[in-house]
């Protein structure tokens, strides 16, 4: 979310989530990249959404986009299974830029030739056409440079469609990037998303803003305004309930649903038993005393702990967890007597993506607490306001709202808590091992001064034991993994290196002060290939 930019179209700009014609479509084909399109697209200021292939041309007329962008995948065009394009989309006038898989798919429809060659992945030095420095998608850019970008492909355009022309090449790529000349379609073998092309963003603000003349109005204020209204229209003058963790997701979602409805928000803070140290503490002495908003916290440990027994796989895991918080909400509300009849969820964007899966027979990567952890038959209607955001437009949201910049900052904490950090069973013991291993980790970390240079650190209890040596005795105790990753959304990750130093220290402190830990690992895994969270 950005302000007005300088050199962006003179238009009116809309409120919220970007008005007809004011917005990009991203039609997703399976490139691991497809989420990266959508936050360079957000971070210039314009709303967009990922969409599967399906979508139809009466849809995407309906829908009204100012932009649409192909994405990369890893079919060919030449497959049976490969997912296509509708020829009725590039006839509606609408400006297209196709990425990798994305301008195969134009070079195909429009009768070029694409060919299976070498596959390329890494670093390549793009030669930019004269003609494209001025008002295309290499405006600004010297003539005749050449950039670094990123390459990612099997097959690739040997030769542009008839009325195409060429506009960038590289050493092994004839055709890396083309444009119509008479129609508002463009495609780049390469990635502009990634950061591996250092001015990537550029390419995207070409397109955006000189090809299809859209306005930055994708604000956190103009996302607030926009949100109040509707929740205010959705819940009329129903009671509202939050389930309230404390994290930054739930804290934002309620910061705002109490803008829009004031007192009709009861929050409930449900103590899992699964919860960071002393996280209730700072949600009662916040959400209560310094916000003004009704807050219930109830303890229910023992009813999360009870069905948990045994249970190792981390998918009834999440259901378990969601079904008994949904259960707990139940009760609570009927104590209250608040007859409640909607509840509100911090369900986010990439939620969405990873547990419903955009491209419909791809593969769920897990299910998120926030979307598919629920009862079928629970009594509440969802109120989702963050389900369009990803994690950093989150807390420009909660900065906007005035939250506390303690909560704004918070690592991403799961729904089902420490549930799914404990691994294998999960009992009373063992999360009191993992919890208090947690606190010593995050309190290292901040005094190091490196919390915020961190996208998510906590510590994971191994469904393991090992033999070790404490005085002249031995012992046979658990085993705790340390993760930290930097990420600017969460959907790819990197290890953090901490100092050697760091690292014993924080081992020593937690080999010496949790009993029936004996040994210390760190994770330096990135996503891909691994998830942030171990399940």
């Amino acid at each position: 979310m950005t302000g007005a930019r300088p050199d962006a179209a003179k238009r009116p700009a809309p409120a919220g989530e970007g008005a007809p014609g004011n917005r990009v479509l991203v039609i997703d084909y399976g490139s691991q990249f497809t989420q990266l399109i959508a936050r360079r697209i957000r971070e210039a200021g314009v709303y967009c959404e990922i969409h599967p292939p399906a979508r139809t041309e009466e849809w995407v007329r309906e829908w009204s986009p100012g932009g649409i962008v192909l994405s990369g995948g890893p079919s060919s065009v030449y497959g049976d299974d490969g997912p296509g394009l509708d020829p009725g989309l590039l006839a509606l006038g609408v400006p297209v830029l196709g990425i990798c898989y994305g301008m195969q798919l134009l070079a195909h429809h429009g009768g070029g030739r694409v060919v299976p060659g070498k596959r390329e992945y890494g670093r390549a030095a793009l030669r930019i056409a004269e003609s494209e420095t001025d008002g295309g998608l290499f405006h600004g850019f010297r003539s005749g440079e050449e950039l670094a970008v990123w390459c990612s492909h099997g097959d690739h355009v040997d030769e542009p469609p008839p009325g195409f022309t060429t506009v960038g090449a590289t050493a092994d790529l004839p055709v890396a990037a083309f444009r119509s000349r008479t129609r508002p379609l463009y495609g780049v073998q390469f990635h502009p998303e990634v950061a591996h092309t250092p001015r990537g963003q550029e390419i995207v603000e070409n397109f955006l803003f000189r090809i299809c003349g859209l306005s930055p109005d994708w604000t956190s204020g103009a996302f607030v305004a926009r949100w109040v209204e509707r929740i205010r229209r959705q819940v009329g003058s129903e009671q509202v309930i939050c389930g309230l963790s404390g994290g930054v997701d739930s804290s934002v979602a309620a910061a705002l649903v109490h803008r829009a409805v004031g007192d009709q928000l009861t929050c409930v803070f449900v103590d899992t038993g699964l919860m960071r140290m002393n996280e209730r503490t700072s949600v009662e002495r916040t959400f209560r005393e310094h916000m003004g908003i009704r807050l219930v916290a109830v303890e229910a440990g023992p009813e999360f702990l009870g069905p948990l027994e045994g249970v190792s796989d981390p998918e009834r895991k999440r259901r378990i967890i969601g079904e008994t918080f949904i259960r707990v909400f139940e009760r609570t509300t009927r104590e209250l007597g608040t007859h409640a009849r909607f509840l509100v969820q911090g369900t986010l964007y990439p939620d969405v993506i990873e547990s419903l899966s955009v491209r419909g027979p791809s593969a769920t990567i897990k299910t998120h607490h926030n979307v598919g952890g629920l009862p079928d038959d629970m009594p509440f209607e969802l109120v989702e306001p963050l389900r369009e955001l990803f994690k950093d437009e989150v807390r420009a949201v909660g900065r906007t709202l005035g939250l506390d910049n303690a909560f704004i900052r918070r690592h991403p904490f799961p729904g089902p808590g420490l549930g799914i950090r404990v691994l294998g069973p999960v009992t009373a013991e063992r999360v009191e091992v993992l919890r208090r291993t947690d606190a010593i980790y995050l309190e290292e970390i901040e005094a190091a001064g490196l919390y915020d240079e961190i996208w998510q650190a906590f510590a994971v209890l191994l469904p393991v034991r090992s033999v070790g040596v404490m005085g002249d005795s031995r012992t046979y105790e658990h085993v705790v993994s340390l993760r930290a990753v930097t990420s600017r959304d969460g959907m790819t990750a990197d290890w953090y290196p901490f100092p050697h130093d760091f690292l014993a220290r924080v081992s020593t402190r937690i080999i010496n002060e949790v009993a029936g830990v004996n040994r210390v690992t760190y994770d330096i895994s990135s996503k891909p290939p691994a998830t942030i969270e171990w399940e």
